[in-house]
């Protein structure tokens, strides 16, 4: 009996032990990473009403900001406007995104960063060539709001 008693044990400590390697793994929000994945919902609430203005406003407004996707990149919130209107011209452009945050991790109280999925969906264009990719981010608060300052944004090769 006192066998199987030790044996309980040690399986109740094991099982703990597991259950919070599992827990380190996907460590649950902190209050940053709450409000960024919240500013987050709003911009793809923005953009899937074809509010590019909406949807820029979770960028730093500053010269500073840095976005990068394909073999360039460019500083200030202006340029990032600019080129989102030339690339998405109206709503069908736009189509319907989808994030998948795949990691969101605070760095400190005053930055989160940010790696995920997105996909548009538009009317009238098959699943399997719909544009998709990859992003990086880093958030942080600005003025008392948590702002996109660095986007790396990828595109699927087709």
């Amino acid at each position: 009996m006192t066998h199987l008693l030790r044996v309980a044990a040690l399986l109740l400590i094991a099982g703990s032990a597991m259950a919070q390697d599992t827990k380190a793994a996907t460590p649950a929000d902190t209050p940053a990473t709450a409000a960024v994945r919240k500013m987050l919902a709003i911009q793809d609430e923005a953009w899937n009403r074809g509010d590019i203005e909406g949807f820029m406003q979770h960028y730093w407004k500053s010269d500073t900001i840095r976005f990068a996707g394909g073999d360039s990149f460019r500083h200030g919130w202006q340029a990032t406007l600019e080129s989102y209107k030339k690339g998405y011209p109206n709503e069908a452009a736009m189509g319907k995104l989808g994030f998948d945050l795949v990691e969101i991790r605070e760095v400190n109280p005053e930055m989160v960063y940010v790696f995920g999925k997105w996909q548009l969906t538009r009317a009238n264009e098959a699943p399997e060539k719909a544009p998709r990719g990859l992003f990086t981010l880093i958030v942080e608060k600005k003025d008392g709001a948590w702002k996109i300052t660095r986007d790396h944004t990828s595109a699927a090769g087709g």
